[in-house]
This record gives C-alpha cells, sequence and structure tokens, in this order.
C-alpha cells in the first residue's frame, strides 16, 4: 500500500533531508489539530502529505503544499498520479491544489511540459502560500552576510545592540499571541489562535526544528518570532512587534539572531516568506508610499540583502468539475469584496 503512516512517512522523510518543512509529519499534525486531516503516500523515491479540508455533504479540498519529487521521472509517474487519485476520490476531493516547492525560475520541470503530462491538472489562479517571497544566501562569513545588507539595516542592527536590545530564545505562547494580535491589527493580516502557536511550538521546538525568538529591552519583550529549519533551508515564518520602544529597533536585531540561529543548524538559505506579489521594478518603485498588507513588510525584508523570488504557480486537479466551478466562482466574489 502506497499509503503510509506517520512513523512510515517520518521515516521516508529521513531519506529526503531537504524536503520543504510543510511537508514534515509535524506539518501534518499541526494542520490535524485545526480542521484537516493529513493522508500520506510514497510511491518509491517520491512522496506526498496531501491535507483534507472537510466541506458540506461529505466533500472536501485536498491541498499538497510543496511534495516531495526526488527527480523530473517521478513527476510524470503514472503509478504515482494513480495513487494520488485513488486517495483524493475515496476522501471526495472536489479538486487537489498543488504547490509545487521549486521557484519559477529554477524549476525541475518546465511548467507546461508538467500541464501537458498530466492533463488533469490546471494552472491554479490562487495560491494558499504567499507566492513571492525574498531568500537569502546566508553561506559565508557573518561579516559577508552583513556586507551584503543594505547599509540602514546594517546600521539598524548595531543600533539595536547599541540601544540595550538583547535577544534570546523564548516559550511564552501566550505573549507571543498577544504579540501577534497587536502586529495583526497594525499591518491588517490573519493572525491564529494561541492554541494554534502553542501546538506548533511543541511539535516543532523539542526535535531542534523551530525556535521562538524575543527581543527584549531591560526584561520587556518588544518582538519575537518563529523560525525554521530542515536541511539546507530555513523559513521565518511567524513574526510579531509591539508599539513600544521601536526607535531601539528591536526587529532587525532579532531577524539578524534568527539567521544566526539557522546558520547553526546548517541551513544555507534563509526563506522570508511573503512579500507582495509584484515584480521588483513595481516594488521598487511603491514600497517607500505603501505600508498596507505585505508593503509594509517588504520594506523591512528587502534590507537583508537577499533575492526576490517567486514559486511555482500552483496547480489544480480537478476531480468535481461543476463544483470546482462554484469553488472559483466563490473565490472571484471574495476578491472583489
Amino acid at each position: 500500500m502506497p499509503e503510509v503512516n506517520l512513523p512510515e512517512w517520518n521515516r521516508f522523510l529521513q531519506t529526503q533531508p531537504h524536503a520543504h518543512v510543510l511537508q514534515t509529519g509535524q506539518w501534518g499534525e499541526l494542520k490535524s489539530a485545526f480542521g484537516w486531516d493529513a493522508v500520506r503516500l510514497v510511491v518509491d523515491e517520491t512522496g506526498m502529505q496531501i491535507l483534507f479540508r472537510k466541506l458540506p455533504f461529505g466533500f472536501t479540498v485536498a491541498y499538497a503544499p510543496k511534495p516531495v519529487f526526488s527527480n523530473q521521472s517521478s513527476v510524470f509517474s503514472d503509478q504515482f498520479w494513480n495513487e494520488v487519485d485513488s486517495i483524493c476520490k475515496k476522501n471526495r476531493a472536489i479538486f487537489l491544489k498543488l504547490e509545487p516547492d521549486s521557484w519559477e525560475a529554477e524549476s525541475i520541470f518546465p511548467l507546461s511540459s508538467f500541464i501537458f503530462h498530466l492533463s488533469s491538472f490546471i494552472l491554479s489562479p490562487h495560491n494558499i502560500q504567499p507566492p513571492r517571497s525574498i531568500v537569502i544566501d546566508i553561506r559565508g562569513t557573518e561579516e559577508d552576510l552583513l556586507a551584503r545588507m543594505k547599509q540602514k539595516t546594517r546600521y539598524n542592527i548595531r543600533l539595536a545592540e547599541k540601544k540595550g536590545i538583547t535577544v534570546r530564545a523564548w516559550d511564552d505562547i501566550s505573549a507571543f499571541h498577544k504579540m501577534m494580535l497587536v502586529t495583526g491589527g497594525r499591518d491588517n493580516f490573519g493572525v491564529h489562535s494561541l492554541e494554534y502557536y502553542r501546538r506548533a511550538y511543541e511539535l516543532f521546538q523539542p526535535s531542534g526544528t523551530a525556535e521562538l525568538l524575543v527581543a527584549e529591552f531591560e526584561g520587556q519583550p518588544l518582538a519575537a518570532l518563529m523560525v525554521f529549519a530542515r536541511g539546507r533551508r530555513a523559513w521565518y515564518v511567524y513574526g510579531a512587534s509591539n508599539d513600544e520602544e521601536r526607535n531601539r529597533m528591536p526587529t532587525y536585531l532579532l531577524q539578524w539572531e534568527a539567521i544566526k540561529w539557522a546558520r547553526a543548524k546548517g541551513a544555507e538559505e534563509y526563506d522570508l516568506w511573503g512579500v507582495p506579489d509584484e515584480d521588483e521594478a513595481k516594488l521598487e518603485a511603491d514600497f517607500e508610499r505603501r505600508g498596507d498588507g505585505l508593503w509594509g513588510v517588504y520594506r523591512f525584508k528587502r534590507g537583508f540583502g537577499g533575492e526576490l523570488r517567486r514559486a511555482s504557480q500552483a496547480l489544480d486537479r480537478v476531480y468535481n468539475p461543476l463544483l470546482y466551478k462554484l469553488y472559483l466562482w466563490r473565490m472571484a466574489g471574495r476578491e472583489a469584496e
């Protein structure tokens, strides 16, 4: 049977040291605690953790973030996709949304070729994860990394140190959640529940796959983030700050310490996880006059010397065309609001 249980999936991932954090068993367990069901399958060297979200009348939506394709031949394996279809149909999925673990410029397979070989896939108009990000090459010395940053960012890191900001590991999830609520209200983005962040910490931190870091001034928490690392990659996924002592630039030193934590874990690149989905010329032309949504974080993230990248577009594998059209209609309505 290609469908595997959690221990078997974790053993498979031991052979895939660079699989994305969204394919880890811990991530599946996290989502399973909040309305999803995780199903995992392995065929030869190809694996996929699929998350199923229940809908009315017994239907589901299936979502596979960053599946583990070891090579191009595994992508086009009929046996693998037959098993995927079987599991999705058993779970009454309207469609499967797949987000490849690749960047547009670096994909192991051309998207057009992928759609041609797997004709039941269509290019999706919607991504789940932020499609565009800034990725920092964190190889080399600390001096190399600092030299690649914007001058203002280097200055703010050093200013935070001079103004008495310190950074340490933290485990006060309740205080972190309160800080997230402040940030979400200020920057207009959604925030998970306290229980969500607590479960994420419990699942990832003990294994060393994640850490919660806090920046403080004289023992007062000012900013915090949760950083994840696996193989050669690290991800800045959740971050928050309150409105106090912002002139001390705590978020800059906090991010620098998170990068150093990732380097200590063996990571070679650091994904800042989400900026506006615009090309670089548009971002650079508009970021100084815009602070809404992800525009505010772009101003901050651009200073760390990374490269702007866009993920390969999501693909949808449709099992129920009529209900899929209804889904597209509802999504179009939300975007128009």
